[in-house]
């Protein structure tokens, strides 16, 4: 059996082949280095189907770009780390990445606990942190004078007037009530829906919290009921979601329930019931009737890269990827512009980025100091579960 080369042996023979052609040997090894970006999402639990989401939209990215020579004569290469929705596990998985993977970028997932932990740490260590899902309004909004956080996703202050422009355009409401997670991003979104209600001139039947982990919603729902809710705005991730939904079929209430995009990431459907399909929540981008040609292209490609989907269930839920998608052609484009691998650099480069027919839309210089978000309410679409699908609301 033939031995390989100790990496010392590699090295010299790398060394010897460059100099033999009168290149310089390290400016090569850089050359050839790929640039890391790490990816710090959920990957199991309830949420794990978005987190394998972002990390595909992410994959199918940087194969893109790898396909056109990569970015600055280097591949792109993903690094992911699972937090398992939990702010404490993100925060060492990103000082991880940055410290010892040297990336070049933090990508941030699914919770706005755990992206609002890691955006300190990115200013700090002048890290672009590029944000595919959570909406947190703090997260870009976050008040550094030296702000490296940058978003393709939601943001919880826009989505709050989309919700409350939806519930009294669909569903005639007149006395919402808002059933929310008790974290940051049900916080963040009782501000805005708070604010969003006093704009139109509209009253809040009651604002009611639970816990991320409790299974039963039935007080704080009839606490609602009992104030004359007509329309319920829900925020929560998949599992506690699912147990909203679960406890208004147990009471025998029927009212209209429009949601952030929670339900979106992972196994709704499956543990709210049959009245999952009543919960219309908020999107940025499906495939379901999607007959774009980039739309149409991204998928083909990512059915030939994953052939275990079968169905357009097992693309579910497609924002994560679009979001993930466009995100990191923008970071590479961000890259390019400003000819270098260094934070600061790359982050000023983002505002350099000029068009980009990306996935969910064509960008038209989508970042500028200041605004850190590249989509807005115009790129909102509502949705709902139709036989494990998310499908675009029809009326």
């Amino acid at each position: 059996m033939r031995s390989r080369p100790t990496p010392h042996l590699t090295r010299r023979l790398a060394l010897g082949a460059c100099l033999l052609l009168g290149l310089p040997f390290a400016a090569t090894a850089r050359a050839e280095e790929p640039i890391r970006i790490g990816l710090v999402t959920a990957l199991s639990g309830q949420s794990a189907k978005s987190g394998e989401a972002i990390s595909r939209g992410i994959g199918l990215a940087i194969d893109e770009i790898n396909a056109g020579g990569g970015v600055l004569g280097r591949p792109l290469e993903q690094v992911a780390r699972d937090d398992e929705a939990n702010p404490s596990k993100g925060v060492l998985a990103a000082r991880e990445l940055i410290q010892r993977v040297g990336v070049v970028a933090l990508v941030g997932g699914l919770d706005t606990p755990v992206s609002m932990a890691l955006v300190p740490i990115a200013n700090q260590m002048k890290v672009p942190f590029l944000g595919p899902w959570a909406a947190g309004t703090g997260i870009t909004r976050n008040g550094a004078a030296d702000n490296y956080a940058f978003r393709v996703s939601a943001v919880d202050a826009l989505v709050d007037e989309a919700l409350v422009a939806y519930a009294v355009k669909t569903h005639g409401a007149r006395k919402p009530g808002m059933i929310l997670v008790n974290n940051a991003w049900g916080e963040s979104n009782q501000q805005g829906l708070t604010a969003a209600l006093k704009a139109a001139d509209l009253p809040a039947a009651g604002i009611e919290k639970y816990e991320a982990a409790d299974l039963d919603m039935v007080p704080q729902l009839t606490r609602l009921r009992e104030a004359g809710a007509d329309t319920l705005f829900l925020v929560g991730n998949v599992g506690p979601s699912a147990q909203v939904v679960k406890s208004l079929d147990r009471m025998g209430w029927s009212v209209p329930v429009v949601s952030h995009w929670g339900p979106a990431g992972g196994r709704f459907d499956e543990l709210a019931g049959p009245s999952a399909a009543k919960v219309h929540f908020i999107q940025t981008f499906t495939f379901a009737g999607n007959t774009s040609p980039k739309a149409l292209a991204v998928l083909d490609a990512l059915k030939t890269k994953y052939p275990a989907i079968k169905s357009m269930a097992d693309v579910t839920p497609a924002v994560g990827i679009a979001n993930a998608y466009d995100a990191t052609h923008l970071l590479a484009l961000a890259i390019k512009a400003a000819g270098s691998t260094k934070g600061p650099e790359v982050r000023d480069g983002f505002y350099k980025v000029a068009t980009y027919p990306g996935l969910i839309k064509t960008y038209d210089k989508p970042f500028a100091p200041g605004r850190h978000d590249a989509l807005g309410p115009q790129d909102y679409v509502f949705t709902r579960f139709k036989d494990g699908e998310i499908v675009a609301v029809t009326h």
